[in-house]
């Protein structure tokens, strides 16, 4: 991606759809500028182009509030078993490191590991193991924590009790982060590929929401009329409003000042249903509709229910690696863990195909994925280091957010990635984004859960769905995958074997309803007589295949400087199974990286700069 892009200009009102126009770049990118027209059924922004900066901050802001719910749910779940459910200052820091992380994370991940604009957060499929590890005898709660009159969290004792609760955590998720790391960077999950097909990764993605149907119904009854407004919201603006173009006031061009149309509802209808709703409680709170008796219906829908957090948080805080302590080890906890960040890595790779569809990209090659869910490793395994109590993972939820706005550029999560890292450093900020009333948290939840669901399911488009062979082994799976979760949280003594870490391992994994879906599926269609062509997998190969020898993949999942591909194209990293393949048909070596860096603006190298030939 070396060439230059040139300038652009806004195109007055009457002159057609188009909303910004800009010159190409030679390579079918746009810079500055809307790429295509609202009636095109592409993405507006495609991976490779390259929207005008103050959108990026907008949108990159539109990705923070998708996450923001899982972000702050994953600490606010755990704070009860890390005995911290009476220190809001405490889970506030939590909260403050994870976006952090979060950041660190999706930026490694769009610019080293896979390249598509995912974000990456706390993840829930670390939760079930956590909550299992706590439960142990040896890390319930003393009975005093649980008494708000009796907490005093300035004192050592207390502090002692929930840091050495986090360090047993963080010691499991990066002994099992490593797990992650020489999966993704053998090449061992990119082998495992030729084997996972759409009726593995089908029930595996539909299964991450439909299991989180009872928590949204339930941060939505919190207040059922503001969680009907935001889910009005949502779909006003994102399926009745889309192709409404707005005027807009803009500065440039020959013009100067002029106005400009803009499709505002379609590139913004998560955060403008957000902020109308968060101003309808605030309103609802200040004339005192909103009760304030903390046992009164519609209670948590106020918007100074959170208010010590922010009253409590400090301006400034920078997370360190190792802040609460030198983390620890135990069997148990480490074994719990791996049970997630199996269900986390093939939730992954479903993500990479489902993104890559949403913005216009060729599938991902088999080097992308390896790289993918190796840097994902690498980010647990920061997570773990940092103490967030937690590892982090592609988000569904924002990948459901690209299908909605139909807006795939990577820069977009660049920008929500850095403003990731400053939410983590300005803790009054990040404590502010977390007094979003529950109730339109859960109106949002319920519209990206519902999404999340039918992309799982558009996988079977590669499939025979006349087959009875194949209706059986998805329905099979997804039925399963409700169906045990819920028996074996209902009954967990059924399962005791006499051995804690084993009877662990097993309620986890049972539990999880990613795994047994995704298990069950996997099982069945490798194991069930089908055709190729029948079980999807001739096209689905087909696809990976031309997708790593078309030029555009090459350029979408490619490292930086054409490292791999241009330069550093020796003939050792070719064996690497994370390693981009050179451009094929020249006959000669790239040059070398120190030639890379000496380039001229222009793209010419200097005289005198070293090219290696084959």
């Amino acid at each position: 991606m070396s060439s230059a892009i040139t300038s652009c200009e806004h195109l007055d009102p009457v002159r057609g759809d188009d909303v910004l126009n800009c010159h190409d770049d030679g390579q079918g990118r746009k810079k500055a500028g809307q790429a295509r027209s609202s009636s095109s059924g592409q993405p507006i922004y495609s991976i490779l182009d390259v929207p005008p900066w103050y959108l990026c901050i907008l949108m990159g802001i539109q990705h923070f509030l998708t996450a923001l719910g899982g972000l702050v749910a994953v600490p606010l779940i755990l704070a009860k078993d890390l005995c911290l459910q009476h220190d809001p200052l405490t889970q506030s820091y939590l909260i403050s490191t994870i976006f952090f992380v979060s950041g660190i994370c999706t930026l490694l991940q769009v610019f080293l590991g896979v390249r598509l604009p995912i974000l990456q957060g706390g993840t829930f499929a670390f939760v079930a193991p956590s909550l299992a590890m706590l439960s142990l005898p040896a890390w319930k709660c003393p009975e005093w924590t649980l008494n708000a009159s009796l907490v005093n969290t300035s004192s050592p004792e207390f502090t002692e009790e929930w840091q050495k609760r986090i360090r047993e955590l963080q010691g499991a998720i990066m002994v099992a982060s490593c797990v992650q790391i020489v999966v993704g960077f053998s090449g061992l999950i990119g082998f495992l590929m030729r084997f996972i097909g759409p009726l593995t990764i089908a029930p595996t993605i539909s299964l991450v929401a439909l299991p989180l149907f009872d928590s949204a119904g339930n941060n939505a009854g919190i207040h059922w009329g503001i969680a009907a407004m935001t889910i009005f919201l949502i779909v006003l603006f994102s399926q009745y409003l889309k192709n409404i173009a707005v005027p807009m006031p803009v500065y440039g061009g020959e013009k100067k000042c002029h106005t400009s149309k803009f499709y505002l509802f379609q590139v913004f209808p998560v955060l403008l249903a957000l902020c109308l709703s968060w101003l309808l409680c605030f309103v609802l709170t200040v004339t005192n509709t909103l009760p304030s008796a903390p046992t009164a219906y519609g209670h948590l829908a106020r918007t100074d229910t959170k208010g010590n957090v922010l009253s409590q948080a400090p301006w400034f805080r920078f997370p360190y690696p190792g802040q609460w302590g030198l983390p620890t080890i135990s069997l148990a906890g480490v074994f719990g863990i791996i049970a997630g960040v199996i269900a986390s890595m093939v939730e992954s790779v479903g993500d990479y195909y489902a993104c890559a569809r949403l913005v216009g990209a060729p599938p991902p090659p088999r080097h992308a994925v390896n790289r993918g869910i190796g840097i994902e490793g690498l980010g647990c395994l920061l997570a773990g280091a940092w103490g967030s109590g937690n590892g982090t993972t592609s988000y569904s939820e924002n990948v459901g957010a690209l299908g909605i706005t139909r807006v795939g550029s990577r820069m977009v999560m660049v920008a929500a990635g850095c403003l990731l890292l400053l939410m983590g450093l300005f803790g009054k900020i990040g404590a502010a984004f977390a007094t979003i009333p529950t109730p339109v948290i859960g109106g949002m939840f319920l519209v990206m859960f519902g999404v999340i669901t039918a992309v799982g399911i558009s996988n079977l488009q590669y499939v025979d769905m006349n087959s009875s062979r194949n209706l059986f082994i998805f329905g099979f799976s997804i039925y399963c995958g409700l169906a045990i979760p819920s028996w074996v949280n209902k009954n967990p003594e059924k399962l005791q074997t006499g051995i804690l870490q084993l009877d662990q391992v097993i309620q986890v994994l049972l539990t999880t309803g990613m795994f047994v879906g995704g298990f069950l599926g996997f099982l069945l269609d490798n194991t069930i007589p089908g055709s190729l062509e029948e079980r999807g997998l001739l096209v689905w190969n087909q696809i990976q295949e031309e997708s790593e020898e078309t030029t555009m993949a090459l350029e979408v999942y490619g490292l930086p400087c054409g490292i791999g591909t241009k330069c550093c194209t020796s003939s050792c990293t070719q064996y690497l199974p994370f390693w981009p393949k050179p451009e094929a048909g020249t006959g000669e070596q790239g040059p070398s990286l120190l030639a890379c860096l000496f380039q001229e603006p222009s793209g010419e190298r200097r005289k005198g700069a070293a090219e290696t030939k084959l």
